[in-house]
C-alpha cells in the first residue's frame, strides 16, 4: 500500500471511484476479466490519468485481502482538498498578499507533482485544480513533488473559469502564459496574484484566457511555434520564479 493511499475494490465502488474522477493513481485488471469489461474499465481509467495494470487473480486476491473484488480494484488517494476561500486565509493568516497557481487541464501526474512542488518553494499560497479534465492528486503526483503536495493546500473545483472569476471578485490579479505577450519580466507581478497553466496539449482553455487580467510570455533564444515549446510544469516553474523574485525584492 503506498501512503496517503487505500485500495478499493469491486466493480461498482471502482466505477464510481473512476466517474468520480478523484484521486485515481493505479487501477489493477484480473487477467480473468473477459476483454470486453477489460477495456471498459480501460477506458474509465484512461480520463482519469490513472496507470492500468493487469494482475494475477490471486496477486489481486492478496492486496484486496477478499475473494470479493470482482476482478477490479484501484489505488485512491486520501488527500484532503481544501476550498479557495481557504487558500485565501492561509495567504491572509500570514500576511502575505495572495500567490496561487491554477492548472487548467493538466493530465500528465508528473507535471501537476512538478508545480506543486515549484508552487511550494516559491511561496504560493496554494493550488487549484478541476475535478474533471485533468489529473488529481495521486500517490505519483505525492512522489513528484517530493511531500509539497502534502503540505502545500490543495483546491479541487468544478470550473476553472468559475474559479478565475471568484479569485478576481477577491481582488486577486489573474495572468496566463501566452506566446504573443510581453515578456513576464516586464509586468509587475507583485501584490495579490494568480498564474493559470495550461494543459500539455491545448494550453489555457479560450474562456479561462479571456477572463485573465493580463497574460505573460517567456522570452526564448531561439524560435518556437508556441508556447508549449516548453514543457507545462517547466514553464510553470520558469514564471513562478519571477512572480517569487519581484515579490520578495527589497525584504
Amino acid at each position: 500500500m503506498h501512503n496517503n493511499e487505500e485500495i478499493i475494490y469491486g466493480k461498482n465502488p471502482v466505477t464510481e471511484l473512476l466517474k468520480k474522477k478523484e484521486g485515481v493513481d493505479t487501477v489493477f485488471i484480473s487477467e480473468s476479466l473477459n476483454p470486453s469489461t477489460q477495456n471498459y474499465y480501460i477506458a474509465l481509467a484512461k480520463e482519469c490519468g490513472a496507470v492500468v495494470k493487469k494482475v494475477h487473480p490471486v496477486k489481486l486476491k492478496n492486496m484486496c485481502g477478499s475473494d470479493n473484488h470482482q476482478g477490479i480494484a484501484a489505488y485512491a488517494s486520501t488527500v484532503e482538498y481544501v476550498s479557495i476561500a481557504q487558500i485565501l486565509r492561509n495567504a491572509e493568516e500570514k500576511g502575505e498578499s495572495p500567490f496561487i497557481i491554477l492548472c487548467d487541464g493538466i493530465e500528465d501526474p508528473h507535471n501537476l507533482g512538478a508545480i506543486i512542488r515549484s508552487a511550494y518553494l516559491m511561496g504560493a499560497h496554494g493550488v487549484i485544480i478541476p475535478k474533471r479534465g485533468g489529473v488529481s492528486v495521486t500517490s505519483v503526483v505525492h512522489k513528484t513533488s517530493a511531500g509539497a503536495s502534502m503540505r502545500l493546500p490543495v483546491a479541487k473545483v468544478a470550473n476553472i473559469a468559475q474559479a478565475v472569476r471568484n479569485l478576481k471578485e477577491n481582488n486577486v490579479f489573474v495572468y496566463c502564459a501566452d506566446l504573443n505577450a510581453q515578456p513576464l519580466y516586464k509586468h509587475n507581478l507583485t501584490g495579490a496574484i494568480a498564474l493559470v497553466v495550461g494543459s500539455e496539449g491545448k494550453g489555457v482553455q479560450p474562456l479561462v484566457k479571456s477572463l485573465c487580467d493580463d497574460v505573460v510570455s517567456i522570452p526564448m533564444h531561439n524560435d518556437a511555434s508556441s508556447v508549449d515549446s516548453f514543457n507545462a510544469s517547466v514553464a510553470a516553474g520558469i514564471i513562478m520564479y519571477e512572480i517569487s523574485r519581484q515579490r520578495n525584492l527589497g525584504k
